[in-house]
């Protein structure tokens, strides 16, 4: 089975879907540590972010290993690098990108083809996997959501503006929603999730009793 996690930047998609991942003994796939390497891999190789060509060329180069824990970029480890928020700033023009997204796509099915998987995301239950059996939209306010990335980074040992964060999140909710590739958008069979004023373990056991009672209902 696969399970779409998606929802907006800063809603804890990322850290709960991988313990759903672990309690469900399921893959986990981080969609945006994906597009977090090839914007790396842009802004290390200094080119013209808005150069869509240029950085077709470099996401056809990158060869990303997500596993427990860890991402790694052409074998290098960037599991913290691509959480800097010089990385947040930039990948705009790269999640963008028809082609590059085409690609990325592409790349997520193949990872998840006969395997099961917990995948996180922006349009996972949309574009990527229009036929999951389960799909989750989940989200928050945007003072939480802000909230806990700046917790997370400080956590991180990463110096970081809550406001700044803030800001960056509403900007990129909106270029989120108005893209025209892969928008940001609730699959019209998701189940909703709000997070505000829950422990990530209460998000976590929700999450898991509705999985649970999808896994069930297909078996019938």
């Amino acid at each position: 089975m696969i399970v779409t996690i998606d929802g907006p930047a800063g809603a804890g998609k990322s850290s709960v879907s991988l313990k759903l991942a672990e309690a469900l003994g399921y893959f986990f796939l981080d969609t945006g540590a994906m597009y977090r390497c090839v914007t790396l891999a842009c802004l290390r190789a200094k080119i013209d972010l808005s150069d869509p060509q240029a950085t077709l060329a470099i996401a056809k180069t990158c060869e990303i290993e997500l596993s427990k824990g860890s991402v790694k970029l052409n074998q290098d480890d960037v599991t913290r690098e691509i959480r800097n928020p010089t990385v947040a700033k930039s990948i705009k023009p790269i999640a963008e990108n028809p082609h590059i997204r085409e690609l990325m796509v592409q790349a997520q099915r193949n990872i998840c083809q006969n395997r099961d998987c917990v995948t996180e995301g922006r349009d996972q239950g949309t574009v990527a996997f229009p036929d999951a059996q389960c799909k989750i939209f989940l989200t928050a306010s945007p003072q939480e959501r802000a909230r806990r990335r700046y917790q997370q980074l400080l956590d991180s040992n990463i110096d970081a503006d809550y406001d700044e964060i803030l800001n960056l999140q509403n900007q990129r909710d909106e270029n989120d929603s108005n893209r025209e590739t892969g928008p940001l958008r609730a699959a019209s069979d998701a189940i909703f999730v709000s997070t505000d004023g829950m422990s990530e373990e209460q998000v976590l056991a929700k999450l898991t009793q509705i999985v649970r009672s999808r896994i069930e209902q297909v078996a019938r």
